[in-house]
């Protein structure tokens, strides 16, 4: 069995920073995982990509400049820096992984207050 365990998530005042971590455990290493990124879905919207690392990185354009998404394959974890938060920004972020198939964590909460 595999697990991807968020955590990080909480309450932050607009301008502020959170980090969030993503733990691989289980019956697959984390270098059998080819992509490892991070989702977010919004009370009524449907969820979407915010960064992803595979061989390079990418980000939603919504993103871009604010957060940075790493991977330390030591220690089996993916991260997901995020700087400068906005309102908009709250959501349960989802860490992904794919290797022969997808894996989802369970999500943890943002929440940025104006």
């Amino acid at each position: 069995q595999v697990q991807l365990v968020e955590s990080g998530g909480g309450l932050v005042q607009a301008g502020g920073s959170l980090r969030l971590s993503c733990a691989v455990s289980g019956s697959i290493s984390i270098f059998s995982i080819n992509e490892m990124g991070w989702y977010r879905q919004a009370p009524g919207k449907q969820r979407e990509l915010v960064a992803v690392v595979t061989s390079g990185v990418h980000y939603a354009d919504s993103v871009k400049g604010r957060f940075t998404i790493s991977r330390d394959n030591a220690k089996s974890t993916v991260y997901l820096q995020m700087n400068s938060l906005k309102p908009e920004d709250t959501a349960v972020y989802y860490c992904n992984g794919v290797a022969s198939r997808v894996y989802w964590g369970q999500g943890t909460q943002v929440t940025v207050s104006s």
